[in-house]
């Protein structure tokens, strides 16, 4: 795997923020730099495009705060946009409990709907982390012809041919 920048980021922000929203276009690997994190830490994971995933959600408080101690990370969170103010409950008591930091990771894609949301109803609590294409930095001068020719998307710069 590819040692991507944004990964110091995010994991700063889970450090300062409860929420972290990790930005950016589609197939850049936003997911699987979040997996990656969810191996170093306690975390579940919920895919959002997943209809078992979202009725998890259907009263979050319930299947949440049981789980105050694990990073959830939840990709696609645009799917269930009323999230958002739930969330703003759920880190509120765990702030008085004394955990304030690295609750919630999640996943979207570059919207100003997205960055709305989250904003409005969880200001003071979340940071919002922007992931883009790879870059040379995270490739190395060696692959430089192949970045050019292929871009920054991980799947097209791992193809096995140009």
């Amino acid at each position: 795997m590819i040692e991507r920048q944004a990964k110091a980021a995010v994991i700063q922000a889970l450090s300062r923020q409860a929420a972290v929203v990790l930005i950016g276009p589609r197939q850049v690997g936003k997911t699987t730099l979040a997996l990656d994190i969810s191996d170093e830490r306690p975390a579940l994971y919920l895919d959002l495009e997943s209809a078992a995933d979202r009725a998890q959600l259907t009263e979050p408080r319930l299947f949440l705060e049981p789980r105050e101690k694990a990073l959830i990370i939840m990709d696609e969170i645009h799917r269930v946009p009323d999230l958002f103010s739930e969330l703003r409950g759920l880190i509120d008591r765990g702030r008085r409990k004394g955990i304030r930091h690295g609750r919630f990771l999640m996943l979207g894609s570059a919207s100003m709907d997205l960055l709305g949301q989250s904003g409005e109803s969880l200001a003071g609590r979340i940071e919002h982390v922007e992931m883009s294409g790879l870059c040379i930095r995270e490739t190395g001068n060696q692959f430089s012809r192949e970045l050019w020719l292929r871009g920054g998307f991980p799947d097209s710069f791992l193809a096995q041919s140009d």
